[in-house]
C-alpha cells in the first residue's frame, strides 16, 4: 500500500479514468460521443476535461485501433493528440515536452495492471507537461528518447521502414506518431508489390498532421541472374494527399496495382504450402521434442492472423510462435510440480527441458523450421526458378520493369537494393535500365545486420566514379573489374565480361544520364517493430542535435546508439526572409539601422537548415547513427524461480512522487529553516535574529504574487480572471525554498564572513561596496536557479543583470530608511540599519526581479496567446472559405450578420459547418474571458489584419446570439459529456463577450459597419 503522501488525488482520478476507459474499450462498452476535433486544446475545452486524460484518450484510440478501427478514427486520435501536446508546454520547449507526453502516456497505457508503475508514470506525465526544460530532458533520457531542437531542422530520416500493411507491426498511423516521438523528419514507407488507395490516404494524411516529410515506395521483384534482385519505385511531385490518390486512381496505375496482387497473392498461396509442411512434419517433430500436443494451424486461423498485412514467412512464424506461448507455459508449471518428487538427474533433466522450451522463439523458429536455406521441403520464393507458374511482375526483366513504372509518372525515383549485390551487379544493372535507376539504398541496416552487404564499399566506389566528372576513375574501376573478370573464366563471367567491354567502349553513355541528375543515395532501417534483435527506426546525424543529445550520446551509459558506416557530408544554411512590408515607423527606423555595420539582418525573420549533400560514402566509422535501440536476448520468459515484478515495484516511490502538498511543504521548511539558523547565527539585535527569516520569506512571497499578477494582464471588466487565477503556489514554494537557501549565502557567506569580518565592509564605511557585492552575488545565484526551473530566457538574462538596477535602488531604500529614522530622533541610523543590509538589497533586488520576471511572464503569456489565436484564426478563415466555396450564390459576409438565416441554411446543407462555426465561437469567447494576457494580444493581432478579415471575425461572433442552437451542441457532447460548467459559462457571458470582442474590432478599424 503506497502512503497517502506521495501522489495527487488528481494522479489517482486520472489513473482511475484511464483505466476505466481501456476497460470499456476492451469490454466493447459503448462510449461517449467524440469531442470535435475543432476544439482549440486552451478553448472551452479546459471546462469540460483535462488536457492529461485527452491525451490518454487519444493515445488509447491509437493503440486499442489496429485492426477493428478504422482510419478516420486513428487519424482523428493522432490530429487530438499532437495538437494537445503541442499546446501543453508553457515554455519554448514545446516540441520535446509533446514528444516525451505522448511516449510517457504509452506506457501508461501498456502498464495496465501495474498500478504502482502507472501512478509513477502518471505523476511524471504531469510534472513534464509544464514544459520545464530540465524536467522535460530527464524523462527524454528515462524514455530512451533523444532531445531534438526546438527550431525543428534536425537532420533525421529512414528511407526504408514497414506498417501493418506489410510484415510491419504498426498501423500507419501509429507508426507515423512513433516517428515523430523519436523525432524523425522524413520518411519512406514501402510496400511490397502495390498499394491500397485508403492505405496511402491514412499514412499521408497523418504525416500531414505531425509534419513528416513522407514518401510511399513500393517494392518489386526482378529476376537477375537466377535470383530475385529487389528495387523501390517512389512517384514524387505531388501537391497534397488526393493528387497521389488521384494518380492511384488513373487506369495503368490502377493495372499496375492489380498485377501487383496477383504476386502478392502468389506469395501468400506458397505460404500456405510451408504452413502445410509445418501442419504435416515440423510441428510433429517439436510436439515430440517438446512432449507436448501442438494443434495444427488452419488456413483461415492464420490469414486471420496476418489481418491487413502481406502474408510473409515473417507472419507465419509469429502466428507458430503465438500458438506454442500458452503450450509452453502449461508445459512448463506441470515439470516445476515434478521437480518437487524428482531425483537429481531428473531435475537436470528438466531444468534442461525448461530451457529448451524458453529459447523457442520467433528467430529460432524461423532459422530452424522455416527458412528455405536450412529445409529442402520448402521452395525458396526468392528465386525465379521456383516449382509454380510466375506472376507475370515476377517476370520481367529489370529494363522492362523500370520501363514500364517509369512511363507512369514523369517525377519518380527508383531505388536499387543492394542485398547480395556485387559491385559488378550493380554496374551491370545500371547500364541494362538505362539511367532509370535514380537512386542506391547504400545503406540498409537490416541487412547489413545479416551480412548481406558486404561489398558495399567497392558499390560506394562504383557510385563516385560514376558521378565523377573525370571519366576517367571510371575506366579505371571497369578495367579493373575486366581483369577480375578474366580470372574466374566461367561461363557467366565470359559473358560478363563482353558485356563489360561494351561498357567500357561507351563510358559516356553510361555516365550521360547522371550527369544531368547524380547516382544519389538512401539509406534506411527496413525496421518492421517485430524483432528486439533488430534496431527501431530512425537514423540522425548527431552534430544537427541539441549539445545536451550530444552529451548524452558521448556518455554511452542510458543511451548506446549504433554508429553506422556511413558518412554524409553536411551543410547549414542560414535563411533570412524578406519582410514585403514598407510602410509604417518600425520600417523606417529598422531600414535606417540595417545600413549600420553587422545590423544589416536586424529584424528579419531567420530560418536555420541541416541539409544533407550528395556524395554519401562508407567509411569504418561514419557520422549517422541509429536512433532505434537493441532490446534483451529474445526468449520466452519462462525460468524456474519466477520474478515477482509486483513485489519489486511496490516499494515507496522516492521524494519526487511525493504529493503536491507535501512537496510545497517541504519545500518551505528546506528554505525556511536555514534562513533561520542563519539569522540567529549573525544577528544580535532579536527581531532580525528571529524574525528575519519571516521577514525574507514576506518580501519573496510579495515578490512572486506582484509578479505573476503583472504577467497575467491588466484586469478588465470583461475578463473572468482574477489575482489567485494568475498565482502558482507550487512555484511561489520553489522561490521560498531557494530564497532561504540565499540567507545562507548572501546574510552569513557574502555579509558576515566575507564583507565584515574578512574585510572589515560595512554600511557604516562602505556601503556601495557592500551594496554592490551582494546584489551581484544575488544576480548571480538567481539566474541560477532560474535556469533550474525552466524560467524564460528573458528572466534569467534579465536576473544576471539586475545588479545594475539594484545597487542604486538599496542606496535610495538605504537612504529613506536614514531618513525615517532621523525623523523619529535616532542618533546613529547606520548602526541601525547594520544588521540589516542584506535585507534592503534583498528587497531592492527582489523589487527589481518582480519588474524582470512579471515583463518575462508578460512575453511567456503573450507568445503562448499568439500560438493560440494564429491556429484558431486560422481554423476560423478555413471555415470561412469553405462555407464561400459551399454557397457560391450566397452572400455569406451579410448573412453572417443574420445567425439565425445562415443557421436555417447550414444545419440542412452542411451541418458539420455549422457545428464548426459555434466551436471556433467559443474558443474565441473563452480565450478572451479565461486566458491571461489574451485580450492585449488580440489587439495586438488585430493591427496585422485586413478591414475585411476585422469584418468577417467579428460576424463571426453572431453565432452565439442563437442560444437555444448553441446548447444543443453541449447536450449532443461534442463538447464532452461534463459540460455544464462550458454551457453555463457560455449562457452568462456570451452578450458581454460579444459587445466586449465587437467593440475592440470596430475601435481597431475605421468605418466600420457591423450590421
Amino acid at each position: 500500500m503506497i502512503p497517502s503522501i506521495f501522489f495527487d488525488r488528481q494522479d489517482r482520478e486520472l489513473l482511475r479514468m484511464i483505466n476505466d476507459t481501456l476497460d470499456n474499450i476492451h469490454s466493447d462498452i459503448k462510449q461517449q460521443p467524440t469531442i470535435d476535433i475543432n476544439l482549440h486544446p486552451h478553448g472551452i475545452l479546459e471546462l469540460t476535461t483535462t488536457r492529461e486524460f485527452r491525451v490518454a484518450h487519444a493515445v488509447i484510440n491509437l493503440l486499442t485501433n489496429i485492426e477493428k478501427g478504422k482510419a478516420k478514427d486513428r487519424l482523428y486520435a493522432l490530429q487530438a493528440l499532437h495538437d494537445e501536446v503541442l499546446h501543453s508546454a508553457r515554455t519554448t520547449f514545446r516540441y520535446n515536452t509533446g514528444r516525451v507526453l505522448i511516449q510517457i502516456m504509452k506506457d501508461i497505457v501498456r502498464s495496465r495492471h501495474d498500478e504502482s508503475h502507472q501512478l509513477k508514470l502518471v505523476h511524471d506525465f504531469r510534472r513534464t507537461a509544464e514544459g520545464n526544460p530540465n524536467i522535460v530532458r530527464k524523462m527524454l533520457t528515462k524514455h530512451h528518447l533523444l532531445e531534438m531542437p526546438e527550431k525543428w531542422n534536425q537532420l533525421t530520416m529512414d528511407h526504408h521502414v514497414h506498417d501493418s500493411n506489410t510484415k510491419g507491426r504498426k498501423n500507419a498511423t501509429h507508426l507515423i506518431m512513433d516517428a515523430w516521438v523519436k523525432g524523425i523528419r522524413k520518411l519512406t514507407v514501402v510496400y511490397y508489390n502495390y498499394v491500397e488507395p485508403e492505405i496511402a490516404r491514412e499514412v499521408l494524411q497523418a504525416a500531414s498532421i505531425v509534419g513528416i516529410i513522407v514518401r510511399i515506395g513500393i517494392e518489386f521483384q526482378i529476376p537477375f541472374h537466377n535470383r530475385f534482385i529487389r528495387v523501390v519505385w517512389a512517384p514524387r511531385g505531388f501537391s497534397d494527399p488526393e493528387s497521389f490518390l488521384t494518380f492511384l486512381a488513373e487506369k495503368p496505375v490502377y493495372e499496375l496495382m492489380e498485377k501487383g496482387k496477383q504476386v502478392s497473392q502468389w506469395m501468400q498461396q506458397n505460404v500456405l504450402t510451408v504452413l502445410n509442411i509445418w501442419n504435416t512434419k515440423y510441428r510433429l517433430e517439436l510436439a515430440n521434442e517438446l512432449e507436448i500436443i501442438i494443434p495444427e494451424i488452419q488456413p483461415q486461423e492464420f490469414l486471420a492472423f496476418v489481418g491487413q498485412g502481406q502474408t510473409s514467412l515473417l507472419h507465419l512464424t509469429e502466428c507458430i510462435h503465438k500458438q506454442l506461448l500458452p503450450l509452453l507455459y502449461e508445459k512448463t508449471s506441470a515439470l516445476k510440480k515434478e521437480m518437487l518428487i524428482a531425483t537429481p538427474e531428473q531435475v537436470e533433466q528438466i531444468t534442461h527441458h525448461i530451457h529448451k522450451m524458453n529459447m523457442i522463439t520467433i528467430e529460432s523458429i524461423s532459422e530452424r523450421w522455416i527458412t528455405p536455406d536450412n529445409n529442402p521441403e520448402i521452395a525458396n520464393l526468392f528465386t525465379p526458378d521456383h516449382p509454380t507458374q510466375l506472376p507475370e511482375l515476377l517476370k520481367l526483366s529489370p529494363y522492362n520493369l523500370l520501363k514500364y513504372v517509369s512511363s507512369l509518372r514523369s517525377g519518380y525515383r527508383i531505388t536499387l537494393q543492394l542485398a547480395k549485390l556485387t559491385a559488378e551487379d550493380v554496374l551491370e544493372l545500371l547500364w541494362d535500365c538505362k539511367g532509370m535507376i535514380t537512386h542506391l539504398e547504400l545503406f540498409n541496416l537490416k541487412e547489413w545486420q545479416q551480412g548481406h552487404l558486404i561489398h558495399l564499399a567497392a558499390i560506394n566506389e562504383l557510385q563516385l566514379a560514376i558521378n565523377d566528372p573525370n571519366i576517367l576513375r571510371l575506366k579505371q574501376l571497369l578495367v579493373s573489374m575486366i581483369r577480375r573478370l578474366e580470372l574466374l573464366n566461367t561461363e557467366a563471367s565470359y559473358k560478363r565480361y563482353k558485356k563489360f567491354i561494351v561498357i567500357l567502349r561507351n563510358l559516356p553513355i553510361l555516365q550521360a544520364p547522371y550527369k544531368i541528375s547524380p547516382l544519389r543515395s538512401r539509406i534506411g532501417t527496413d525496421s518492421t517493430s517485430n524483432s528486439n534483435l533488430r534496431h527501431g527506426m530512425g537514423l540522425a546525424a548527431p552534430q544537427t542535435l541539441p549539445a545536451s543529445s550530444r552529451r548524452v550520446l558521448a556518455k554511452k551509459q542510458l543511451f548506446n546508439p549504433m554508429i553506422l558506416p556511413v558518412h554524409v557530408p553536411l551543410a547549414f544554411q542560414k535563411t533570412w526572409i524578406v519582410t514585403t512590408n514598407t510602410e509604417g515607423i518600425n520600417y523606417k527606423i529598422l531600414s535606417f539601422l540595417r545600413k549600420l555595420p553587422g545590423l544589416r539582418m536586424l529584424g528579419r525573420q531567420k530560418k536555420e537548415e541541416w541539409q544533407a549533400l550528395a556524395n554519401i560514402k562508407i567509411k569504418p566509422y561514419g557520422n549517422i547513427i541509429a536512433m532505434g535501440g537493441i532490446g534483451s536476448l529474445p526468449d520466452n520468459g519462462i525460468y524456474l524461480r519466477k520474478i515477482d515484478k509486483k513485489k519489486q515495484t511496490n516499494s515507496w516511490p522516492n521524494i519526487t512522487y511525493l504529493n503536491t502538498k507535501c512537496a510545497n511543504l517541504l519545500k518551505i521548511i528546506i528554505g525556511f529553516v536555514p534562513a533561520t539558523l542563519a539569522f540567529l547565527y549573525t544577528q544580535e539585535w532579536w527581531v532580525l535574529a528571529w524574525f528575519g527569516s519571516t521577514i525574507w520569506f514576506v518580501i519573496t512571497g510579495i515578490r512572486n504574487i506582484a509578479q505573476a499578477i503583472l504577467g497575467g494582464g491588466s484586469f478588465s471588466k470583461t475578463s473572468l480572471l482574477r489575482w489567485k487565477n494568475f498565482i502558482s503556489w507550487s512555484r511561489i514554494c520553489d522561490s521560498l525554498m531557494y530564497t532561504g537557501l540565499s540567507v545562507v549565502l548572501l546574510e552569513l557567506i557574502i555579509h558576515d564572513l566575507i564583507l565584515q569580518k574578512t574585510f572589515g565592509f560595512t554600511l557604516s564605511n562602505h556601503y556601495i561596496i557592500v551594496f554592490t557585492v551582494i546584489a551581484i552575488c544575488n544576480s548571480l545565484y538567481i539566474a541560477g536557479h532560474n535556469i533550474l526551473r525552466g524560467f524564460p530566457k528573458e528572466a534569467i538574462i534579465g536576473n544576471l543583470f539586475r545588479s545594475i538596477f539594484a545597487v542604486p535602488l538599496s542606496i535610495l531604500y538605504n537612504d529613506i530608511l536614514i531618513e525615517s529614522l532621523l525623523l523619529f530622533n535616532i542618533a546613529n541610523p547606520l548602526a541601525v540599519l547594520q544588521p540589516g543590509a542584506a535585507i534592503i538589497s534583498k528587497s531592492a533586488s527582489d523589487t527589481v526581479a518582480g519588474v524582470i520576471e512579471g515583463f518575462a511572464d508578460k512575453n511567456n503569456n503573450y507568445r503562448l496567446r499568439s500560438w493560440d489565436y494564429k491556429t484558431k484564426l486560422e481554423h476560423f478563415f478555413n471555415w470561412y472559405t469553405k462555407l464561400e466555396l459551399r454557397f457560391p450564390d450566397l452572400d455569406i459576409l451579410f448573412l453572417l450578420s443574420k445567425p439565425y438565416e445562415l443557421f436555417k441554411i447550414t444545419s440542412k446543407e452542411a451541418p458539420e459547418l455549422q457545428r464548426e462555426s459555434i466551436i471556433n465561437a467559443l474558443d474565441f469567447m473563452y480565450f478572451w474571458m479565461y486566458q491571461p494576457y489574451a485580450q492585449q494580444t488580440f489587439r495586438s493581432i488585430l493591427n496585422t489584419m485586413t478591414r475585411e478579415e476585422k469584418i468577417i471575425l467579428a460576424k463571426g461572433q453572431n453565432v452565439l446570439l442563437l442560444v437555444q442552437e448553441v446548447s444543443q451542441l453541449f447536450i449532443d457532447g461534442y463538447m464532452g459529456k461534463n459540460f455544464a460548467r462550458a454551457l453555463s459559462f457560455y449562457l452568462t457571458s456570451h452578450e458581454t463577450y460579444i459587445n466586449s470582442i465587437v467593440t475592440a474590432i470596430q475601435h481597431k478599424t475605421y468605418n466600420i459597419t457591423l450590421e
